[in-house]
């Protein structure tokens, strides 16, 4: 008996009325792209890894999906090395590729890579899947889509203020209440310094990242474990648990950041994206989140997350500045800010929250019923009429029983079904079904477009 077939763990088949979910979120985040003057390329499934390894800290290079080489891919290893099971050492030289991890590293290389055809500043958006060997859970998949939008190419700030409108466009489209959150790299390696251990803010950063999933005991037993010391964390408390608005948060960081020249200038950031958000009339909420530390060593500036507030779920949005990402591919001074809607979990948010519009779920608007070969060909003509002025219309494939034929159409939920017969063949009108009400009619090809329209 053969083997049930499975999929691995961490992905999903999609249904066609999923993927028309899936659509509609894809086409609506599209749609915004290009209000805001983003235009779209695609870059490779797999990358060197060469171009991947160490752009995502060490917590990030081991979630990286390694291709094997293809043919003898033990070639150049000897039998010691293979005896000792180092796999690290022993996937350098195995695997010269890799499935790519984000979209914002191979959006670098691209941008090295055509720099002379690129006008500066670029503004680019990417829909395309990623892989990461993270554990499957709730909200947390291997394959993945992202929707990035990234400006490369200029310093200015707008492009933080542009990219906090176009979340909230994207969102108060979708209907979903969310959080956008914001915070600033300057001053998180401003409150290192203050604390006394600037050489600790990679560690600093990743721990307080995960307040919201570990809670803050764990937070600073995982920054004790990192040589941390109790008087530095004793110091960090009050800061990242600072509460009020979003000024009284500036206000207090001023104050404590007074010492150090890098925290002060990602207040001074903060202080003008903040002064810029407040005349835009922002319809989501925004706010101001010291704990907000987003675990990718690249980000150099302001930082983004976006949470759900009516679903209990990771962040849907990330993002921020990264100033030397195209540096280590040889093209330094190109600064960048960007962001990454998580396309799956916001599926499975509009998802618990039923927030689909109903002419999202395309599908079939009219159906032919079949009741054989003449009325087929009468059908065609008008079925091909029919498509001509956008209605979405098929005919069934064969003369099957009527039962079978109205079940299929139940089940997709065609609202229409058309019936040819010899009447309606002698008076050249086509009769017309209502799936919801039940109504009959029999009506004229005009009629009937304007009936389905």
């Amino acid at each position: 008996m053969a083997a049930k077939p499975s999929i691995p763990k961490g992905t999903r088949d999609f249904s066609p009325i999923e993927m028309a979910k899936r659509n509609y979120i894809f086409n609506t985040i599209r749609e915004v792209f290009h209000l805001y003057g983003y235009q779209q390329i695609e870059t490779p499934a797999m990358e060197n890894l060469s171009t991947l390894m160490g752009k995502y800290g060490e917590e990030g290079d081991k979630l990286l999906f390694k291709i094997q080489n293809s043919g003898d891919f033990t070639k150049g290893v000897s039998d010691e090395e293979l005896l000792e099971r180092n796999t690290a050492k022993l996937a350098t030289k195995m695997c010269e590729k890799g499935l790519r991890y984000d979209l914002t590293v191979p959006f670098a290389r691209f941008v090295v890579m055509n720099r002379n055809e690129i006008s500066f500043p670029f503004k680019r958006f990417q829909i395309q899947p990623v892989w990461r060997a993270d554990r499957p859970q709730k909200g947390r998949y291997r394959e993945f889509y992202q929707c990035d939008a990234d400006v490369v190419g200029s310093d200015s700030l707008l492009n933080e203020v542009e990219l906090i409108q176009l979340m909230d466009e994207v969102f108060t489209r979708f209907a979903i209440r969310v959080s956008i959150k914001m915070n600033n790299r300057k001053i998180l390696t401003g409150i290192a310094e203050i604390i006394g251990a600037p050489e600790k803010i990679v560690d600093i950063t990743v721990a307080i990242d995960k307040l919201d999933k570990i809670g803050l005991d764990k937070v600073n037993e995982e920054l004790a474990s990192k040589g941390i010391s109790a008087e530095a964390i004793e110091l960090l408390q009050p800061i990242i648990l600072l509460e009020g608005t979003n000024a009284e948060k500036v206000g207090v960081l001023k104050n404590v950041l007074a010492a150090s020249e890098t925290g002060l200038k990602g207040v001074e950031e903060m202080e003008y994206i903040l002064r810029k958000i407040d005349k835009l009339g922002i319809r989501c909420d925004f706010e101001l989140d010291l704990t907000l530390a987003r675990g990718l060593n690249y980000y150099t500036g302001a930082i983004f997350e976006v949470k759900a507030l009516d679903v209990q779920i990771g962040s849907i949005t990330g993002g921020g500045r990264y100033d030397n990402l195209t540096g280590v591919f040889g093209l330094p001074g190109v600064s960048g800010v960007g962001i990454s809607f998580g396309a799956d979990r916001i599926y499975d948010v509009l998802n618990q929250l039923e927030l689909y519009p109903e002419d999202s779920l395309l599908t079939t608007q009219l159906m032919f019923v079949n009741f054989g070969e003449t009325e087929e060909e009468y059908c065609l003509e008008r079925i091909a009429e029919l498509r001509k002025v956008g209605i979405r219309t098929e005919i069934y494939p064969e003369a099957a029983k009527m039962k079978k034929q109205m079940s299929y159409a139940d089940n997709k939920k065609i609202p229409f079904v058309a019936l040819v017969g010899e009447s309606e063949m002698r008076d050249n009108k086509i009769s017309l079904k209502n799936m919801i009400t039940g109504e009959q009619s029999v009506l004229t090809l005009e009629e009937l477009i304007q009936a389905v329209q």
